[in-house]
């Protein structure tokens, strides 16, 4: 039940057979029969299919939020058995957006040293595909801002607020100034995020703020992309302060504070709203939780 639960729902994330079938490692057919078995056993239709893939009936539509949590239990339960034979040990899937990355190497490299049998992945991705992915269970957790957009039924710790610099050339006029106004930045070459990003919404707004309104001429969703245009030229990026001081090591680049910010905003790690969270994800939570200690908040529930 659980192997075809897991086929339904490559289905109804990938949309198409053969691409589920790819994601699973398995043959067409042998989804196809898996479906087909997964039906009979619940005596209903579950996907409309003729030539190709025609989307979840309304029965699967239904099934689709059971079999997540039955999927989703039956994995806790296994790391539950694990961890009692073997210790804390499996893999954690996490996805970051991109200005949160050295967060998510100080907290993956905070927990590798008191559990070295945990094995991380992490992506970079918006904080919309993170949600996504953790109600698709395609990662255990995700480091995201917490108070900009609706998360759903989540667990959230909070680790840090962001806040925001310039990053320029040593040698930029701009560099010889304690702290730079963002209508300072009216008429300047600016490299940006690309506006998917939660990050770039947020510089947006404080550009309206003080009434202009941001045209960069360079956007990407990387930020290392960002600091390289800087490094070539009179460009000008918006970056957390945190991720800023990693890309501006070596002297080239500097950063000054942005004054004026409208905001802070909270940044920590989101996962599935669940008991019990595997040991492995609970270990987390509370390992994000102690690097996230200087904020006067705690774990809570959205």
């Amino acid at each position: 039940m659980i192997h075809k639960l897991e086929m339904f729902l490559a289905v109804a994330k990938e949309e198409h057979f053969g691409r589920a079938a790819e994601t699973l490692g398995i043959t067409q057919p042998t989804l196809s029969t898996g479906i087909r078995q997964l039906e009979e056993m619940l005596g209903v239709q579950l996907i409309f299919r003729g030539h190709r893939y025609g989307g979840l009936t309304p029965e699967g539509q239904r099934a689709l939020v059971w079999a997540r949590q039955l999927v989703s239990d039956a994995r806790t339960f296994r790391e539950e058995m694990r961890a009692a034979h073997h210790g804390l040990s499996g893999h954690v899937r996490l996805a970051v957006i991109p200005t949160a990355l050295t967060w998510a190497a100080a907290l993956s490299a905070r927990f590798a040293e008191a559990h070295p049998n945990v094995r991380f992945t992490i992506l970079s991705r918006t904080s919309a595909e993170i949600l996504g992915m953790l109600e698709n269970l395609d990662v255990d957790a995700g480091l995201s801002y917490l108070d900009n957009e609706p998360l759903g039924r989540v667990v959230t710790v909070p680790i840090y607020r962001e806040r925001y610099v310039l990053v320029c050339r040593a040698d930029s006029d701009l560099a010889a100034r304690d702290r730079v106004g963002w209508v300072d930045l009216a008429g300047r070459r600016l490299c940006l995020l690309t506006p998917d990003m939660q990050n770039r919404r947020i510089i947006n707004q404080n550009f309206m703020d003080a009434g202009l309104t941001p045209d960069a001429q360079v956007e990407s969703n990387s930020t290392l992309v960002l600091a390289a245009h800087v490094r070539q030229g009179d460009w000008l990026t918006i970056l957390p302060s945190e991720m800023a001081e990693v890309l501006t090591a070596g002297g080239d680049l500097c950063t000054r504070p942005m004054e004026g910010q409208t905001a802070t905003h909270t940044v920590g790690l989101v996962a599935p709203y669940r008991e019990p969270h595997t040991p492995v994800l609970a270990a987390l939570l509370a390992e994000a939780e102690r690097l996230g200690s200087g904020l006067d908040s705690v774990a809570s529930t959205a």
